[in-house]
């Protein structure tokens, strides 16, 4: 998947994630740097387009404290992107299903 892919879903979970939590609209000052705080990463990824699902990575690029705040919204959101963004949702589940870092491929 394209980084600019990444960045769509990844906007489209914090978006959904703020919503649900009763955020303000667009999105709150939280979930709006987190988005900044994990748009960078991505900008960053050592990996580029070849770059796996994070939770496949070998590299973890965010601080404890945001890795964690982005779990929480893939468990929020990660479910209801088939109801919202169902292209978006599928596509990331198969970026997920096949993607794994040039280390880690069997021949």
């Amino acid at each position: 998947m394209s980084l600019e892919k990444e960045k769509e879903t990844l906007r489209s979970m914090i978006h959904l994630f703020c919503r649900g939590q009763e955020h303000k609209n667009p999105l709150c000052d939280n979930c709006s740097e987190l988005l900044t705080y994990a748009l960078e990463r991505l900008e960053r990824c050592p990996y580029g387009e070849d770059k796996p699902t994070c939770k496949q990575c070998p590299v973890h690029c965010y601080r404890p404290d945001m890795r964690d705040r982005v779990t929480q919204v893939m468990r929020y959101a990660g479910p209801r992107m088939l109801l919202h963004h169902p292209v978006q949702g599928i596509r990331h589940l198969m970026h997920e299903k096949r993607s794994r870092p040039n280390d880690q491929k069997t021949a």
